[in-house]
């Protein structure tokens, strides 16, 4: 029986709502219904093959560069263009959604904030 589809799986079938803020062949991007800064904003690949960010580099290091150029532009439209960007990796580290994706984090963070 195979693994039910993750959220953004299902973000991407325009199954659940979201708000999606940029879309591509390859990625979209949304805002992040919990929010944990001022602009929080996911990237995610299209594709469910990896799992974390660790697997996207080693098999397909062109879709994680866009993805980090996605993330770039996006905290420059939407906030002042200075970002953290965060994949979390492994359960143990936060990650819930087990379908690459990353955080932009926006709005006025300060070191040790968010951590």
């Amino acid at each position: 029986m195979p693994d039910a589809p993750t959220i953004f799986e299902r973000i991407i079938a325009r199954e659940i709502p979201a708000d999606i803020l940029y879309e591509d062949d390859t990625v979209i991007a949304v805002r992040d219904i919990a929010p944990q800064a001022p602009v929080h904003l996911l990237v995610v690949p299209k594709t469910a093959a990896y799992p974390d960010v660790a697997s996207l580099a080693d098999a397909d290091p062109a879709l994680l560069a866009h993805v980090v150029e996605v993330a770039k532009r996006l905290a420059a439209e939407h906030s002042d263009g200075d970002y953290r960007l965060v994949f979390n990796t492994g359960a143990g580290a936060g990650q819930t959604i087990f379908h690459v994706h990353a955080h932009v984090l926006a709005g006025g963070l300060a070191e040790g904030t968010l951590g």
